[in-house]
């Protein structure tokens, strides 16, 4: 009795747009039209993907198989191995079917450049504002270096953001968390919340702040510059203790440090609305409000309106 085939394993990993390139190319040889939305089963079996990895998602939400095939459909269309018919689908050129009969046993940006429409696509002319990079990251396609490059750019300012914010002084800091949360719309004027932030020192409040322009609600703040051990559960539990002698249901507590997994656990199951920001989360805030830095250079990313050209 003949023993049984062992199953290949299964791929944990998103191919990359290059990888994606030949099955996609080899899915087009039968000379018919397909829409990119049934290339993603095939694509995905050909690597023998899991399931995890069918269904990974970019930071936006998008399909990142799908944001790969697109990618590799677009360059294969500038290489003319490719065409769309119509918007979201694809077919093979007689290019494209040349370059299959040599049997390559793979299809990338190098490989593509034998041809004189992908080297003008990629090195384009003198006078031209864009310049497409010869080497882009092996394993993201050009919008995700992109993404990746601006995320670690963030990333090292909001370390920076955090180091600065533990060595400033009390009273700067005080006025930091003024600035975030007026800039973030609590508090009303930054006048109002200035008057309210700092003042109270009402058993573990520091401050008393509008929820809204308006004054409907009220939101009870502390705030500790705390170095070393993170912030616990007692401190919590005072500061809750202080909303409740004031018969308020919403509190804010911010701090330069952590907070311990048991005073997560204690914000969690209390009544009271409690909100726990710590160091990190201070810095992501000021970042994504523009507190402490300041812009200095702004791309944006477009797309074809396809609405624009419909009939």
């Amino acid at each position: 009795m003949a023993s049984a085939q062992p199953q290949p394993s299964k791929r944990t990993t998103v191919p990359t747009y290059e990888e994606v390139m030949l099955p996609l190319l080899l899915l087009a040889k039968d000379g018919k039209e397909h829409p990119v939305s049934d290339a993603l089963t095939p694509v995905a079996d050909h690597f023998n993907l899991t399931q995890e990895a069918r269904v990974e998602s970019l930071p936006d939400g998008r399909n990142r198989l799908r944001h790969r095939i697109e990618w590799a459909r677009t360059y294969l269309k500038k290489a003319g191995v490719l065409q769309y018919p119509k918007r979201g689908s694809f077919k093979i050129t007689d290019r494209g079917i040349a370059l299959l009969a040599t049997n390559p046993k793979f299809v990338n940006a190098k490989l593509l450049m034998q041809y004189p429409e992908f080297i003008e696509f990629k090195q384009p002319a003198a006078d031209s504002i864009v310049a497409i990079p010869d080497t882009p990251l092996p394993d993201v396609d050009p919008e995700e270096a992109l993404e990746n490059g601006y995320q670690a750019i963030r990333r090292n300012i909001e370390d920076d953001l955090l180091t600065r914010v533990k060595n400033a002084s009390p009273a700067f800091f005080e006025d930091l968390v003024i600035d975030l949360l007026v800039k973030m719309g609590y508090g009303g004027s930054r006048r109002e919340a200035a008057r309210a932030i700092g003042k109270s020192g009402d058993g573990g409040i520091d401050g008393i702040i509008n929820e809204d322009s308006l004054g409907l609600d009220v939101i009870y703040v502390q705030a500790k510059r705390w170095t070393g051990s993170p912030v616990g559960r007692p401190e919590i539990q005072k500061f809750v203790g202080a909303l409740q002698g004031q018969r308020a249901r919403k509190g804010i507590f911010l701090t330069t440090s952590t907070f311990s997994k048991e005073a997560h656990e204690y914000a969690s199951k209390i009544d009271t609305k409690v909100i726990l920001i710590d160091g990190y989360r201070l810095a992501a805030l000021m970042f994504e409000h523009s507190v402490g830095v300041s812009e200095t250079k702004a791309y944006r990313v477009k797309k074809i309106d396809s609405d624009y050209f419909e009939d």
